[in-house]
């Protein structure tokens, strides 16, 4: 089972990021939850939001407290949480930031990608989910782009869909090169 956590604020679409991967993943054919906690629901307040995905039927319920993957929306996070805890060996972290994240991972694959950047050039407005959805589809294989686009068709209309897609499909692209290069 391949496990993601999501964390974030409020108003960063963490919650959609996880429903939208939640979409990709039943587009592939496979077994898939997505679910939300909340502590104070408010904008700008931590989220953390949670998507599991399996090639068979999930009867898990409990927060994922060793995930496969963890995707930080918001880097400021990582200052006062435990974000990056319980990533499983052969793990993947991704990070909304323009530079490099100093962590101790060990055996855990990190990349960082201007998420907020590229949503603000594309996008207009500093909403990450869609652009990390993209980067995480081309660093963890687990999901392809053309899923992750079908699911951002489902969440969003009109040019707000385009707009998301085709962020989202940079954000894809630069991760593949990255990873091609050994930048990553």
């Amino acid at each position: 089972m391949f496990q993601v956590r999501i964390h974030g604020r409020g108003g960063q679409g963490v919650v959609s990021a996880a429903e939208m991967l939640s979409v990709a993943a039943f587009l592939e054919k496979k077994f898939a939850q997505a679910f939300p906690s909340f502590g104070s629901e408010r904008m700008g307040a931590p989220v953390t939001a949670f998507c599991r995905i399996s090639d068979k039927e999930i009867r898990l319920r409990e927060p994922i407290l060793e995930p496969t993957a963890v995707i930080i929306q918001d880097r400021s996070i990582i200052e006062f949480s435990d974000a990056f805890q319980g990533v499983i060996n052969g793990g993947f972290v991704l990070i909304n930031s323009p530079v490099d994240v100093q962590n101790d991972l060990k055996n855990v694959t990190v990349k960082c990608i201007d998420a907020t950047g590229i949503a603000l050039e594309h996008i207009g407005r500093p909403i990450p989910n869609a652009i990390l959805l993209g980067s995480f589809a081309a660093l963890t294989r687990n999901i392809g782009i053309d899923s992750v686009i079908e699911a951002i068709k489902a969440k969003f209309a009109g040019p707000v869909a385009e707009k998301n897609i085709a962020a989202a499909r940079i954000a894809y692209d630069k991760t593949v090169e990255e990873i091609q290069c050994g930048t990553s």
